[in-house]
């Protein structure tokens, strides 16, 4: 009998194996896609977008549920009867792409039938209690088992890190775990009105007296005709471990569950596994029979443990939203080598060609091959003479001559002098008239922060930029930065505005130690965004640096 569930196992894992050669598609995911990558690992995420982090953050994956059938057997001293079956439910997580837990839960009946009779059963109380009388009577041990098991399992895929292709649609894992089992063991011993034990001596006279006997070439037929002389109906409650734990009136049993499956997937939704799953407990008892026979009586027990296995065949769902399908099905390789491939996120080298004056035109177009360092070119290579009085930019002192006022010194100065009006302008300038002269400022664009609904938080963002201003402000310490708040509609618009600006000026100050006096302070501005603060050049404007908060009963607290 066992042969036959081996044969039955291997038929399936081959019809199972056939069909699953045709490979899915070859697509994965963009690792570059926020929305799929946990909160808690959205550093290491935004780390790698900057390239300041060579590995992309592990993506946010599915959950897989599913539910099984088949046939289950035990390994225990009466032999196997034939098929009976079994259902399970599972649900199963990746802990990375080789690595996943999984919880199951399983239903399993088991029956077994001897076809050889036995005759020492004195300590075994499901016969002993129906009458049969040891050393005399003729039994035939069988027994039906219900077993319940619950286990945490381990689950190692073989086969998904591939070097020659992106994808499978095809893995085979195998597992190990641990659990708890609960089991009910019943075994047939008489029809209502009384044992079968006449019955039984008739059938073992019949079989002595022929060839072969109770040997194994005759097991069919004694087996076909001891279940005629049954009446199918389990009716005797099976030995059990005196003072054992119990589960709702079952002896409770630690398990210890291995095996291997294979799976095939239909599509990135679901997916069929072919399974065989062993599972060992520390009792002899779940087919009922655990003495040896010695002579005319049972005097040892034979602590051979039982066990029990489960051929299934499954269907699995993967659930979750914003997420991958399960890492199993993935190749962790596959955004290494599509990189290689196509590059879209590695910073490659720049192209290095010889530019011998280092004007930023290579030899092979410069004109000029020994422009003097620092000098502006055309894209020819030859230093820039705006004015052309023959000084190089880079040296003219007086970059735009009129041409009335050439020749020029070797500064690149003209010999003509300015016309009395162009000297009364500047005497009034440098006297400090109209205010003086205006300092140069070359801070260049300012970037904007964004606010959150009606939040005054700074984000994580918004920081890093203002850090950026900061550091702009620094190296440019004659300008001043107007910040700008939007929403003049409602009292509550203004009142939130001013909390807006009032936290970006307070955070540059505190934070960033950039003095509050070069600061313009502007909030319920028109033509912008409410939720947007704007940083702009303010240097030669006037506005003050604080303003008392126009609502303060309505102001935000941060």
């Amino acid at each position: 009998m066992a042969s036959k569930k081996y044969v039955i196992l291997g038929v399936l894992f081959s019809v199972f194996a056939s069909v699953s050669l045709a490979q899915v598609s070859a697509s994965s995911y963009d690792v570059r896609d926020s929305s799929l990558i946990p909160s808690k690992r959205l550093p290491q995420h935004n780390e790698f977008l900057q390239n300041a982090y060579p590995f992309p953050a592990m993506p946010r994956n599915q959950w897989e549920i599913g539910i099984k059938g088949g046939l289950p057997f035990g390994a225990t001293d009466v032999r196997y009867w034939g098929p009976t079956g079994g259902l399970g439910l599972n649900v199963r997580k990746a802990i990375g792409y080789v690595f996943s837990l999984r919880g199951e839960f399983d239903w399993l009946r088991m029956k077994g039938l001897n076809f050889e009779p036995s005759t020492d059963f004195s300590k075994n109380p499901a016969w002993v209690n129906q009458g049969y009388v040891a050393g005399v009577d003729k039994v035939f041990y069988n027994y039906r088992t219900t077993v319940n098991e619950l286990s945490l399992q381990g689950v190692f895929t073989l086969n998904n890190i591939r070097f020659h292709k992106a994808k499978t649609g095809f893995n085979v894992y195998g597992f190990a775990g641990f659990g708890l089992a609960r089991y009910n063991t019943w075994v047939n011993t008489h029809n209502g009105s009384g044992n079968y034990a006449a019955a039984f001596d008739a059938l073992y006279n019949q079989y002595a007296a022929t060839p072969g006997g109770f040997g194994y070439a005759n097991r069919k037929a004694i087996r076909k005709a001891v279940k005629a002389i049954m009446t199918g109906k389990f009716d005797t409650q099976a030995e059990e471990d005196p003072g054992h734990p119990k589960l709702g009136g079952w002896p409770l049993y630690p398990v210890f569950v291995v095996g291997a499956g294979a799976e095939y997937k239909l599509n990135n939704k679901f997916n069929i596994a072919l399974e065989f799953k062993h599972t060992a407990l520390k009792s002899d008892l779940l087919d009922g029979q655990q003495w040896q026979e010695n002579g005319l009586t049972q005097t040892a027990q034979s602590r051979d443990w039982d066990s029990y296995g489960f051929v299934s065949l499954g269907l699995n769902y993967n659930i979750g939203n914003k997420a991958v399908e399960p890492l199993w099905w993935l190749n962790p390789l596959d955004y290494a080598y599509s990189e290689i491939n196509a590059p879209r996120h590695m910073k490659l080298p720049k192209p290095i060609l010889d530019d011998s004056d280092g004007d930023g035109v290579t030899d092979q177009f410069d004109l000029e091959p020994n422009t003097p360092k620092g000098c502006p070119v055309d894209t020819h290579g030859v230093s820039r003479d705006t004015d052309g009085d023959g000084v190089p930019d880079c040296r003219d002192k007086e970059l735009i001559t009129p041409t009335i006022c050439q020749p020029v010194d070797a500064d690149g100065v003209g010999k003509c002098p300015d016309p009395q009006c162009c000297k009364d302008i500047k005497a009034m300038l440098d006297s400090g008239a109209y205010g003086g002269p205006r300092s140069k400022c070359n801070i260049g664009d300012l970037p904007s922060v964004t606010f959150k609904g009606k939040s005054v938080t700074l984000s994580k963002d918004a920081k890093a930029l203002l850090a950026s201003v900061a550091e702009k402000m620094r190296n440019n310490p004659n300008c001043k930065v107007a910040v700008v708040g939007y929403g003049e509609s409602s009292k509550a618009a203004q009142q939130l505005s001013w909390d807006r600006v009032n936290q970006v000026i307070t955070y540059l100050i505190e934070k960033e130690g950039v003095s509050g006096d070069r600061f313009i302070f502007r909030y319920a501005q028109t033509g912008g965004d409410e939720n947007t603060i704007d940083l702009k050049d303010g240097t030669g404007e006037e506005g003050p640096n604080t303003v008392p908060a126009p609502h303060p009963n309505l102001r935000k607290k941060h």
